[in-house]
Parts: C-alpha cells; structure tokens; sequence
C-alpha cells in the first residue's frame, strides 16, 4: 500500500484501509484524485520548514523537537502577556480592559440567540439553587441576580450547585423553554470576582483550565486565577478566542431549529455534544458512497481509544481552533517585529505533526498543532497533547476533498443526526 496512507493512518491511528477505501469513494464522487498524497507530502514539507528553522533535522530526538516547539512559546507568551498589559484577573471583574478589548477586535461575534434572563430567572425561581444563595445567605433568587448579575451567577451554577441539581435543571427544566423564551442579544465575556475562587476549586480540577462558556445563555466567563505559569496567558487568550466562534456557531444552530417540534430535544443534544455511538460500517447508507462521522466535542479527553476516533470524521471543534490561528495571525501582523515563530506563525500547522524517536529509541508522534503544545507547556509536559492535531488532520483530509465552506456546511447539517453520508 502506498506510502501516504500508512503514514496518515499512523498519525491518525486509523488503518491504512480505511484511509484507502475513503480516498477511493471520495475521489469518485469529487473528481478529487491524490488527496491523501498531496496531505501527506505538505505535511513532510511543513515539519521539514519547521525542523530547519529550529536548526533541528529529522534525526532530532522527539524530546528535543517538543523542547524547540515549546520554548518558543514560552517567549510567545511572555511577548502576548505584555501586550495585553499584564493582566491580573483579580482586578478586572469590572474593567476587563486590554484583554476583552482585544479579543473583540480580532472578532466581534454576532448577536446570538440565547435563553431570555427573565426566562432563567423564573426557572431559578422554581429550582432554587439553594447552594449558591446559602452561600451569600441570600433569601431569593432575585436578590441573588440583582446583587451578583446574570453572567456570575449562571456562571457560578457549574461550581456550586451539585451534580444532581445540575442534571435535574437540564432534565427537567429545560423541557419547559419555547421558542418565545428566547432572545437576540451580545455575546458576553465575564471575569468573575475573586471571591468566586474558593467555591470553583473542584470545578478547576475537572475543566483543566479556568476559562468556560455557556452556549445557553451567551456567556463566556473567567475564574480569576492567577497568571503565574508559562504559557497561561496566552492559554487563556485563545480560549477565550475560541469560545468566541463557537458560541455563535451553536447559537446559529439554536435559530435554524427553533420552529422545529423537537427542538427542546435538538437544543439539548447540541448543548450534551452527543455523538453517535452507531458504527459507520453499520450504517443502512453505507457501501459505495463514503460517510464521514460528526463529532462535536474532544472524544480522546476521554478515551484516547474511542472507536469513533479511528473512523472518518470532521469536528467543528477543530475548526474554531483554525479560526483562533487565523486570528493570532492577524494579531501577528498588528505587532511590529512579530517576527519568526511569532502570533503569525502557527497559522497552517494545526494539522501538522510526525514521529521521531525518543532517547529509548522508540517512535513518538510530536504535534506541532499550536494548542496542543499551549496546554502541554501549562501541564508542564506531564501530558503530551495531540488530540487537536488529530481532529485538525481528519477536517484537513475533508477539507481538501470538498472544501472548507462545504465542511462547515455539512457539518451544521448534519450535526443532530451524527453522519455526513455524500
């Protein structure tokens, strides 16, 4: 079997078949032939530009190619931490200042279509959050909202409020919204107060960083944690990007569904990020026209050994990232002396990564995808990211075969039912 599919499938860790057989059934209906070949081969020039301009060779010890990779975003962050004047998060609960100012100037997002605030109020009425309102010793949900704001608190539910209540909200309470309970208004990006701190300790624990959103109600929000690691600011700057795109991305998909008869169930499911455990191969449609799987979320986060890791898919996630790439880009080109391996530089090697041999010998995958190496410089090393440049090569392959606007097409069409059958 050729070269490029052993190749692929290796970083993808699907089987050379199976990326065979799709380049057959997409080549035949797109006229698209050589896909996998040309992917392969900018692949191989992209980590051989990026080798030599670290002055390292393909002989590098992986240990030594994670190292240059993430040393430079050391001093990348370090140059973006300036920037945006140093922020302290403690002190911006009310002034956001340099850090807000900037994400929005890279990108506005559109006015989404979001859960009315009276609507949640009323529902907060009827399914106290008796934790959140013990806390401050508040009486009613009003005063709650009116003392602490709309964004903090339904913000402040995920950290406070248990499992159970959470679940029951979801259930039960949502059930209850129609389409007149909601509204067109500004995404809003929230930096709590510090006294959040303490109550957000177990959900720190579980998010792996302090930033979050909430697709509902149009609400990005900031735990105010010390920025105190290499690589947290800009960490949390493409984050927060990255919330950015997708808000308005499912607030999109909450408007085309709205009139359905079953569009608390699709509202819900899009807000669940459920996907489809059927198998491909089990699929009525399935034989000579290719199916690609829609994944809306991080399987590997986990189970790195998701069988619906190793089929075809495309992921919306992946594509916010490319769009936060895109953006750094355009940062890049506001600074002056930007220079090598600068904002500009990662745009385009989302996709791109490849194996080298560690100290012991052995074969190691190295993304070179900006994010992975972001989080693994925070974690310190002791997780080496590769999920996004995985789920980034899956969208590249796709991509290449019927084109990005067609991808991000197919993807919002065919999000509730979990296919994409061409």
């Amino acid at each position: 079997m050729l070269e490029p599919y052993k190749k692929l499938a290796a970083i993808l860790r699907a089987t050379p078949e199976v990326l065979y057989e799709l380049d057959g059934k997409m080549s035949k209906i797109t006229g698209q032939d050589g896909v996998m070949e040309a992917v392969a081969n900018q692949n191989d020039i992209l980590v051989s530009r990026t080798l030599t301009e670290l002055s390292l060779t393909r002989n590098s010890t992986a240990e030594d190619v994670y190292a240059a990779l993430v040393n430079r975003l050391v001093a990348l962050d370090q140059n973006l931490f300036e920037l945006l004047d140093k922020p302290d998060l403690s002190k911006m609960s009310i002034e956001c200042g340099k850090l807000c100012e900037t994400a929005f100037k890279l990108f506005t997002p559109p006015r989404g279509m979001f859960i009315k605030r009276e609507k949640v109020a009323e529902l907060l009425d009827k399914y106290r959050p008796d934790n959140l309102l013990n806390h401050f010793g508040y009486s009613s949900v009003k005063e709650l909202l009116d003392k602490e704001g709309f964004a903090s608190v339904v913000s402040a539910l995920r950290f406070t409020q248990s499992k159970e209540w959470m679940h029951e909200f979801f259930d039960v309470a949502y059930n209850e919204l129609k389409p007149e309970d909601f509204e067109e208004r500004e995404v809003e990006l929230k930096v709590l107060e510090t006294k959040w701190l303490s109550v957000a300790e177990k959900f720190l624990e579980k998010k792996y960083h302090n930033i979050s959103h909430l697709k509902e109600y149009g609400v990005i929000f900031v735990i105010p944690l010390p920025i105190d690691t290499p690589g947290e600011t800009i960490r949390m700057f493409t984050l927060i990007m990255h919330y950015l795109h997708e808000v308005p991305f499912y607030s999109d998909l909450f408007r085309k569904f709205m009139r359905d008869p079953d569009f608390i169930e699709k509202f819900k499911s899009l807000l669940r990020g459920d996907v489809s455990d059927k198998k491909i191969e089990s699929l009525p449609s399935q034989g000579e026209r290719p199916v690609w799987r829609v994944v809306q979320t991080y399987l590997a986060k986990d189970n790195e050994q998701d069988f619906r890791l190793f089929e075809p898919h495309v992921n919306p996630e992946a594509e916010h990232w490319l769009k936060v790439s895109e953006d750094l880009e355009r940062l890049g080109r506001m600074l002056p002396g930007d220079g090598k391996f600068g904002l500009s530089y990662w745009t385009g090697l989302d996709y791109v990564g490849d194996f080298f041999k560690d100290q012991n010998g052995q074969e190691q995958l190295v993304s070179f995808d900006l994010t992975d190496l972001i989080m693994s410089l925070v974690k310190k090393g002791q997780v080496k990211y590769l999920y996004h440049q995985q789920e980034a090569l899956w969208n590249k392959i796709f991509s290449e075969y019927q084109g990005r606007e067609r991808m991000n097409q197919l993807i919002e069409r065919n999000l509730i039912t979990g296919f994409i059958e061409l």
